[in-house]
């Protein structure tokens, strides 16, 4: 959609003014409706979903397993982001019955709470 410029009014005074320039009048445009298509119709509207941002701490060596996920992943030509690869492992933990849950997250090795220091 163009930008539409202001137009300035010229006061009229008593002096005469050098010849003012005519602004031209720009055509309006006809807005045509366009109807859509039964195929396209039918098909459901895709809704934006919200971006959250969020940091957390991971040890460096489960840090390290993020870039060998990415290689793997171009060993079959899929460029993979750190975080597709977060949603995927999300996606893939909460597929797990209780119990292997579980024994994932037991696996885990305890983190200390809060942001780590500048020399760790």
């Amino acid at each position: 959609m163009a930008k539409k410029t202001p137009i300035k009014k010229v006061a009229a005074s008593a002096s005469p003014a050098p010849a003012a320039k005519k602004v031209a009048a720009k055509p309006t445009k006809t807005v045509v409706a366009v109807t859509p298509s039964p195929a396209k119709a039918s098909s459901p509207a895709k809704v934006k979903q919200k971006l959250v941002r969020d940091s957390f701490t991971m040890p460096r060596g489960d840090f390290s397993l993020i870039n060998t996920l990415k290689e793997r992943a171009l060993t079959f030509r899929r460029p993979t982001k750190k975080s597709e690869l977060l949603r995927a492992g999300l996606h893939a933990l909460s597929a797990l019955p209780d119990a292997k849950l579980k024994l994932v997250l037991d696996g885990l090795v305890p983190l200390k709470t809060g942001r780590p220091k500048k020399d760790e």
